[in-house]
């Protein structure tokens, strides 16, 4: 069997794997930041890009190869670059096509450093950024009936799990010439592929699931060949927000058990959001495998599972949420998400702190909503610590 007929579950244990000439088991791990030439005529075509020699790891190394070959593989991709972060790959993903002058529309429900990038940075640079309801297509229609180069959107959306038809906006922005970037941090590779579904660019903070262990900062971008060789490698190569070797290389390990522990944190998320919408202190509750979220249908068509996230709102505000929060003995306080380990937030004074009240309440985050990231314990011990801090909730 070729590597091209693979399941997803094999893929993330060998695809891209590169031996060196000692056939090692485990990927090897490349400390170098430069690479040597057998003569001055090899390095001058090095660096015109002639050769498949690498030059220096800023522009790219054997490790971070073979784990952008394996995030390439699993999100059927033509292409992957890997980054020190999260955030360095949106902003990257962002700036490398843009210019003065330019248009673009974003949703409005995203986590709170790129809707600082979005609503702060860029339009300093001269560059009009229009924000839309994401779950409404009225929005979407009037936003995308004029000339547009990116569309930036979350789905589900942090902190709340807002869901987006992706086959319908991108179709809208492929009318108006835009660029489609999807940050797929929440749906994780497994659960979602939105170049299947239209978008151009992917995005992702490989901190969060892909890790999942709460040790390492990384990213990555994901799109066609053409895009990624003629607009975003020369934006990376010379701006410099390249992953480390050995970051890259606890990644690629991290890769090889991705779908054992996102599998393992749905089911726990999924028990969750049960115990939670069955409670009479839980105002509201968020989880794309409850129908009664308001974009349920659309997450069944678009998305193979739930994922690891829940949102809900305790009645009470912030009061009862930091009572709870405090009362926790097991679920952390922290945030992460995607770890192995629990943990928990309240957004209006931590990931969308940044946004003004006004900002927060457009979006729909109150002093009452926490985003809770399932881990890896046992589902009774998670809910069972969630009933009894409820208990301190008025």
């Amino acid at each position: 069997m070729k590597d091209e007929d693979w399941h997803q579950n094999t893929n993330l244990v060998h695809a891209g794997t590169a031996r060196s000439n000692n056939n090692e088991t485990s990927e090897a791990l490349f400390m170098s930041s430069g690479f040597i030439y057998e003569n001055a005529e090899q390095a001058a075509a090095s660096f015109r890009d002639e050769t498949d020699n690498f030059v220096y790891s800023r522009y790219g190394n054997p490790t971070v190869r073979m784990l952008e070959e394996r995030l390439a593989k699993l999100e059927g991709a033509e292409t992957c670059r890997a980054t020190g972060t999260g955030m360095a790959a949106v902003f990257a993903a962002l700036a490398c096509q843009l210019s003065k002058g330019d248009r673009v529309v974003a949703s409005r429900a995203l986590f709170g450093a790129c809707y600082a990038i979005l609503a702060k940075i860029l339009p300093g640079w001269g560059i009009e950024v229009v924000f839309v309801n994401g779950g409404k297509l009225d929005e979407w229609e009037h936003a995308l009936s004029v000339a547009t180069k990116v569309v930036f959107l979350e789905t589900p959306s942090n902190p709340l799990l807002q869901i987006i038809d992706l086959e319908v906006v991108c179709n809208l922005a492929k009318k108006a010439g835009a660029n489609v970037i999807v940050d797929n941090v929440f749906a994780t590779p497994l659960y979602q592929k939105p170049l299947q579904l239209g978008a151009d660019i992917v995005t992702y903070s490989a901190t969060k699931h892909i890790d999942g262990q709460g040790r390492l900062l990384a990213g990555a971008v994901l799109g066609n060949a053409d895009f990624m060789t003629e607009q975003f490698l020369p934006f990376y190569r010379q701006t410099g927000p390249t992953i480390s070797a050995f970051n890259a290389w606890i990644m690629l390990k991290s890769l090889e058990t991705l779908s054992v522990r996102v599998e393992r944190q749905t089911q726990n998320a999924a028990s969750i959001a049960a115990t939670l919408s069955a409670h009479p202190k839980i105002k509201q509750i968020f989880y794309p495998g409850l129908p009664s979220h308001p974009d349920y249908e659309v997450a069944c068509r678009q998305m193979s599972g739930a994922g690891s996230i829940v949102a809900f709102e305790l009645m009470g505000g912030r009061e009862n949420a930091f009572a709870f929060l405090n009362a926790l003995n097991l679920i952390l306080i922290s945030n992460n998400l995607g770890d192995a380990k629990s943990l928990i937030t309240h957004p209006t004074t931590t990931t969308h702190q940044n946004l003004s009240e006004e900002e927060r309440a457009i979006i729909g985050i109150t002093e009452g909503h926490l985003r809770l990231s399932a881990g890896l314990e046992h589902k009774d011990d998670l809910n069972e610590d969630i009933l009894q801090a409820l208990k301190y909730v008025s």
